[in-house]
């Protein structure tokens, strides 16, 4: 293991003399940084249309199998997010090796992605293969705990496709390429809506096979977006020639364990996130049904908005981690600080559409004349303006956990993200809701504390990064 050495020039006359004016640097990171996002903020807004296309599908089943369909998904949700997570890894281990020229770093860092990526795909079917008696014994319905494990089996075909798919877009990342995660990404939806069409009801002469369809539908997308994906690095050939699947069985445990070390962490902080909002959507069903209503639709529109700054942090990680890999001190806070004004600029736009457009945000869910939808509608207007106010910070802990991850530093960002959702955000929800009597407003507010202490520790901690360079390295 072989420590980066960042030294600070000593004869600031002769740096001087042949560095570009500090605006040029500037906006050259800001372009690159840009060109790198755009792909990346359009592939997440894909996923979330598939996710999205697949909801009001079900929704044209019937009630049953939109609710069996539900309760799938909060169980494979929270899980494939900790595997994308897992895996997310490669892209800062990729980034940095590519930036020290250790190509061979590069294939190693992938090739054990898709080793990890395979075991944790395969321990996470068994227990959604045999779902439903965990389902039952949670008080769920018998029978959507039936139609729900059918759901699971079927789409757990693509599991390991999909994470496939996470370890090669942290590798064409690294290498400024992810325009091709993007196009496949966008096929993907098509390919998707055409397929439940087909499986779901029984068109183009395909048995009707109702949730069973809807599952081997996003399982045949998953493994023809993987496909591709591998087709595109085999045949470019700037890519190629990293043999990735040459000798692939051939291990490199150190390069697994590495994998792994960086990427639990960034699983369990995912994970963390994503299980605050789902405790906040229980907080909300103690309140009332009005309440939860209006929090599923809120949530959806952050959740929409959050695919910007979500995208940005993965162009950050990988800009953060070439420039870790130059032993580039001053490229590190460039891209850094680039990354943050972008992701905060982005999500100024959000905020006011938010605070100035909620009503008619709310109106592309509920029908806005109905007087039954009224007290829905009101407060899913009230959670939107609060959410306006936490879009800054949301995007800001994103971003800077991103860069954090080009420099390899996983496990204390996530020690600091259960602690501000999990010491701070979640008690703060219940003392605004039920103390305070403040209702859903008060969850929201509380997960607004939580995104501020996380994005507030996040960002200082990349402020003070001069405490992680010396420890950095290449493998």
């Amino acid at each position: 293991m072989v420590g980066l050495m960042f030294r600070e020039p000593t004869d600031s006359a002769a740096i001087a003399a042949v560095a570009p004016p500090i605006t040029r640097v500037w906006w050259g990171e800001m372009m690159a940084m840009i060109a790198l996002a755009l792909p990346l903020v359009g592939s997440q807004l894909a996923a979330i249309a598939m996710v999205t296309t697949d909801v009001v599908m079900m929704g044209w089943l019937g009630p049953t199998q939109l609710a069996a369909g539900a309760l799938a998904n909060a169980v494979y949700m929270p899980i494939m997010q900790f595997g994308f997570g897992v895996v997310t890894a490669v892209a800062p281990m990729a980034a940095l090796a590519l930036g020290a020229r250790d190509y061979r770093g590069v294939r190693n860092s992938v090739r054990q992605g898709f080793w990890v990526a395979a075991v944790f795909g395969a321990l996470f079917a068994i227990p959604l293969w045999n779902s439903a008696p965990l389902f039952m014994l949670m008080g769920q319905n018998p029978e959507l705990a039936v139609f729900a494990q059918e759901y699971l089996r079927a789409m757990l075909w693509g599991l390991i496709p999909l994470f496939w798919v996470i370890v090669l877009r942290g590798f064409l990342t690294a290498h400024s390429r992810p325009r091709a995660v993007f196009v496949v990404m966008v096929a993907g939806i098509g390919v998707n809506a055409l397929g439940n069409y087909a499986l779901m009801f029984g068109n183009f002469g395909f048995p009707r096979l109702e949730l069973v369809g809807a599952g081997l539908s996003t399982a045949i997308v998953d493994g023809f977006m993987a496909l591709i994906l591998i087709a595109f690095v085999l045949l470019d050939g700037s890519l190629r020639r990293y043999r990735l699947f040459t000798r692939f069985w051939r291990g490199n445990w150190s390069r697994f364990v590495e994998v792994l070390r960086l990427g639990m962490p960034i699983g369990l902080m995912i994970l963390a996130e994503s299980s605050l909002f789902g405790a906040a959507g229980l907080l909300m069903g103690l309140i009332g049904t009005a309440e939860l209503a209006a929090h599923a639709i809120a949530l959806q529109c952050a959740a929409v908005a959050f695919m910007v700054p979500l995208g940005i942090s993965q162009a950050v990680t990988a800009r953060v981690g070439l420039a870790a890999g130059r032993r580039d001190r001053q490229g590190i806070g460039h891209a850094g600080w680039v990354g943050l004004g972008l992701g905060i600029t982005c999500t100024l736009i959000s905020a006011t559409l938010f605070w100035y457009a909620g009503e008619w945000l709310v109106g592309r869910f509920l029908d806005l004349d109905d007087a039954n939808n009224v007290p829905v509608v009101k407060l899913a207007v009230a959670f939107l303006l609060i959410a306006a106010l936490f879009q800054l910070v949301d995007g800001a802990q994103a971003i800077g956990a991103g860069a954090l991850r080009g420099l390899r530093d996983t496990r204390v960002p996530m020690l600091l993200a259960i602690f501000g959702y999990w010491c701070v955000g979640f008690p703060a929800s219940v003392v605004f809701a039920f103390w305070l009597d403040l209702g859903g407003r008060g969850v929201w507010m509380g997960l607004a504390v939580g995104l501020t202490v996380v994005a507030v520790l996040a960002v200082w901690r990349f402020h003070r990064r001069e405490w992680l360079l010396p420890a950095l390295a290449v493998t």
